[in-house]
């Protein structure tokens, strides 16, 4: 009850005229900024980070959470009708979303990604706002160990179950992790698959990796295709930016399951909402295999883009309670704005509470005033985004490739970037011609250097005892869990397989007789 009060009196601080307009304003900037290949919602935060010292803390913070939640808004839509995501927690909506958007149902699956964005957000917000004490309990029950079996979990389920073949998916994972690992070495300081360039002691940025496979290898993909097929890009632009009552009642379990897998990864660090975007895609292939609906992978299936959009916006909303509360930055832009904590002398944590009530209610108000905000903007421009689409092939695919560019040099500021951008960029070419998924080799890139550490820091402590992996009840369940998901998943194919040979056989048992 104290936590409601104060909730409403956050909103009396978040509600005046000028935060509204932070709020606003902030919401539009990040979906702008989400739009552009390369940039994302940490781009727009550090942007803005040193033009609000003018500001008083509230307004800053809050404009900054517009921004935050905007720029996952503007990351799907462009992932949705251009397979360009801003940032790697959009990629899983790519799977889906953009082969909605290419087969006439774009202002649907940006209708989709709004609701499922805004449905996660709202029940992360009040769980933030009435259980936030307890999220220090879940966050320091993870150590090595258990971040490592967690980052096993998620790269041995994404190669096996996301992708249709096991051995394409591992193949893109072990690609994944290579390009993770590339650099010095921060225990040894050896240099690791540098071949002597002094560019690459840095390693390989996420973004021109994520820029470059989903983004530019899209390019030349199409480029290689367009004299086969004018223009593909079939788009109801004038369609209704809202779903039909089947199609409702068909996301809406997908949205409440992909915000279940998202609410717990907002307080543990495993890269913020990339982990559960993949976790709730995967689930929902894994139940297709029972329905079968072959809309999945073809056509673009509404559960499939559904799922991933909660879970992304449930793990923001919870990571900016698990700053608030614990001090603990989920995301990059989580630790932007701890940063930006730090610089006007405020130190995230219990204290805070205690300390600046108006500011953390006046925060936290200005969470759900953002989510609503959003929604009203995103629904109505539904169709209005979908006309991109409408653009010929060559001009469209001509300025992504220039958006490619600069967003990685305005984030780099390196021509060496850009050259890594198209090495990377024929790479994805090369795996898109021959059907190896993307999806294991971009969560092999994000989480490789966290599997790294945590099995290192595990090692370490226990003098090199291999047991200490398997030492915990909570390791013990995810390994678990992992072994009965490959046993389900093997079980599964094996049956298909044998159903696929007693219908061939058939088929030609009746070929036989009939000729």
């Amino acid at each position: 009850m104290d936590a409601l009060m104060s909730l409403f009196e956050g909103f009396t601080h978040a509600v005046t005229p000028m935060n509204l307009l932070w709020v606003i304003l902030g919401c539009f900037l990040g979906t702008a900024v989400g739009v552009l290949p390369g940039l994302g919602s940490s781009m727009a935060v550090a942007l803005l980070l040193p033009m609000t010292f003018a500001l008083d803390p509230t307004a800053a913070f809050i404009m900054f959470a517009g921004v935050y939640f905007g720029g996952l808004f503007g990351d799907s839509t462009m992932a949705i009708l251009m397979n360009t995501p801003g940032q790697a927690s959009a990629i899983a909506s790519t799977f889906e979303g953009h082969k909605m958007a290419r087969n006439g149902r774009a202002p649907q699956a940006l209708a989709t990604a709004a609701i499922g964005a805004f449905i996660g957000g709202i029940i992360s917000c009040f769980l933030v706002v009435f259980i936030a004490p307890a999220l220090a309990d879940l966050s320091t029950s993870f150590g090595p160990a258990e971040f490592f079996a967690l980052a096993l979990f998620a790269f041995v389920a994404t190669s096996s179950v996301v992708a249709d073949s096991v051995l394409k998916g591992l193949m893109a994972l072990v690609l994944g992790i290579g390009i993770s690992v590339i650099g010095i070495d921060s225990v040894s300081g050896t240099e690791r698959f540098t071949f002597g360039v002094p560019e690459l002691f840095d390693g390989v940025s996420l973004v021109t990796v994520t820029v470059g496979i989903l983004a530019l290898g899209e390019v030349f993909h199409i480029a290689s295709r367009i004299r086969r097929k004018a223009n593909d890009n079939t788009i109801n632009s004038s369609g209704r930016p809202f779903l039909s009552r089947k199609e409702f009642g068909e996301a809406v379990p997908a949205w409440l399951r992909g915000t279940a897998i998202g609410l717990p990864f907002g307080v543990i660090p495993v890269g913020g909402a990339d982990v559960p975007t993949f976790m709730a895609y995967g689930l929902e292939r894994k139940l297709d295999a029972r329905r079968q609906d072959p809309a999945f992978g073809d056509k673009g299936a509404i559960r499939g883009l559904a799922a991933p959009e909660a879970a992304g916006s449930a793990t923001t909303g919870i990571a900016m309670g698990a700053l608030l509360a614990l001090g603990l930055p989920i995301s990059a832009t989580a630790a932007i704005m701890l940063a930006a904590f730090r610089q006007y002398g405020l130190q995230p944590g219990p204290l805070l509470f205690d300390r600046s009530p108006e500011l953390v209610w006046g925060l936290l108000a200005s969470f759900f005033i953002a989510m609503v905000v959003l929604l009203i903007i995103n629904l109505p421009f539904a169709p209005l985004w979908a006309k991109l689409l409408k653009i010929p092939d060559p001009y469209l695919y001509g300025g992504i490739a220039v958006f490619c560019g600069l967003g990685i040099y305005a984030t780099s500021a390196s021509t060496f970037e850009l050259f890594i951008l198209l090495g990377i960029g024929i790479v994805s070419f090369v795996l898109k011609r021959y059907g190896v998924p993307l999806a294991p080799l971009m969560i092999g890139m994000v989480l490789g250097p966290l599997a790294e550490t945590n099995l290192r820091d595990a090692l370490l402590a226990s003098g090199n005892d291999v047991s200490v992996l398997v030492s915990s009840p909570i390791t013990i369940v995810l390994y678990i869990v992992l072994i009965g998901a490959l046993l389900y998943t093997g079980v599964g194919r094996v049956r298909a397989r044998r159903r696929q040979k007693v219908a061939a056989r058939s088929e030609h048992s009746v070929d036989a007789t009939v000729s």
